[in-house]
């Protein structure tokens, strides 16, 4: 995030790193409790909240209700924190112009099948780097290969295990803003997601589209099926 610039006749802030760690911090982990970034970054709750406040008056962080897997228990859901589209402006989105004007002329000339061929495209590292991953990691689950795939083009990608199987969760897309008008980008991201695990997956929520964070279902018959193929194979 860039440092904030002082204002003429005041002091510099120097409270505008710590705020870029903050605000980094909810890009690399997704929506976070006040109290989750003071542990994650030695800061006090307090110092903390001071920062959130400041970052939410410049629109760079929205607060939500946090969302509750399974059974509720009392009292009200904590406050977790999320980067806006302002927010996220910050952080690697400086060609987004220049590639919406592209894809625009690609649409027009070549038309949608030639955006979506486009899109295989890009997404075509997911296929080669998860087969070198897989080899030099084997001990990785599929769903752990594939995050740490996604992690090094800089989706910032985790995993969550749930009842119903894995969770893939990428708290940041370098092309989200442009996906918004080209959805072509996320479905050959999603394609491309299937292909590798061999399996229907689904996506359950995009950057793209206004969601804190790109989720994608992986059914746990996948994940089982899969481990079980790289044992016999060991």
């Amino acid at each position: 995030m860039r440092p904030t610039a002082a204002l003429p006749g005041t002091t510099p802030d120097n409270d505008a790193p710590t705020r870029e760690r903050v605000a980094r911090s909810i890009l690399e982990n997704g929506p976070s409790t006040a109290a989750d970034l003071a542990a994650r970054l030695a800061l006090t709750p307090a110092a903390v909240r001071r920062h959130l406040e400041h970052l939410s008056h410049d629109g760079a962080v929205e607060s939500r209700e946090q969302k509750v897997y399974g059974s509720r228990g009392r009292g009200r859901p904590a406050k977790v924190f999320a980067l806006t589209d302002t927010g996220r402006d910050t952080f690697d989105q400086q060609y987004d112009d220049l590639a919406a004007q592209a894809l625009r002329f690609l649409s027009e000339t070549g038309g949608e099948d030639a955006v979506m061929e486009f899109a295989r495209r890009r997404v075509a590292f997911i296929e080669r780097d998860y087969a070198s991953v897989v080899a030099d990691q084997p001990a990785l689950s599929p769903a752990d290969a594939l995050a740490k795939v996604l992690t090094d083009e800089g989706y910032a990608a985790s995993v969550r295990t749930l009842p119903i199987g894995d969770q893939l969760c990428q708290q940041h897309c370098p092309v989200s803003h442009v996906a918004h008008e080209f959805p072509q980008l996320c479905e050959a991201e999603t394609e491309a997601i299937g292909r590798v695990l061999g399996t229907h997956v689904q996506r359950l929520a995009t950057i793209a589209h206004g969601d804190g964070v790109c989720t994608t279902c992986i059914p746990t018959s996948t994940t089982s099926t899969q481990m079980s193929t790289k044992k016999e194979q060991s």
